[in-house]
């Protein structure tokens, strides 16, 4: 079992910059790749990006590409999503996961285990 707890969302303008964290419980934080979703309302929950274990290989969507960077420190049990150059089309609630298998990584179904989400709000 794995306990994920997020923070750092907020109410910005359009351009400015927010830093996402997700800290993780248990011992094997390591072993999993770890992912952000992203879910508005009446919209399907949607890949943002992934890191995996060893934190050097990333993948992201095409909507957040040279926008945002994932990372992590795992020595600290936690992923990081820095945004950059928000816009309002990144309004929703934010997720991270964690997928202890390695497959299929952009697939919300392939993560085993869920934070709350915190709410990112961009205003025009």
């Amino acid at each position: 079992q794995v306990q994920l707890v997020e923070s750092g969302g907020g109410l910005v303008q359009a351009g400015d910059s927010l830093r996402l964290s997700c800290v993780a419980s248990g011992r094997t934080f390591s072993s999993y790749a770890m992912g952000w979703f992203r879910q508005a309302p009446g919209k399907e929950r949607e890949f943002v990006a992934v890191i995996r274990q060893g934190g050097s290989s990333t993948y992201y969507a095409d909507s957040v590409k040279g926008r945002f960077a994932i990372s992590r420190d795992n020595a600290k049990n936690t992923v990081y999503l820095q945004m950059n150059s928000l816009k309002p089309e990144d309004t929703a609630v934010y997720y991270c996961a964690a997928n202890p298998s390695g497959w299929d990584l952009t697939l919300p179904r392939a993560y085993d285990y869920w934070g709350q989400g915190t709410q990112v709000t961009v205003s025009a």
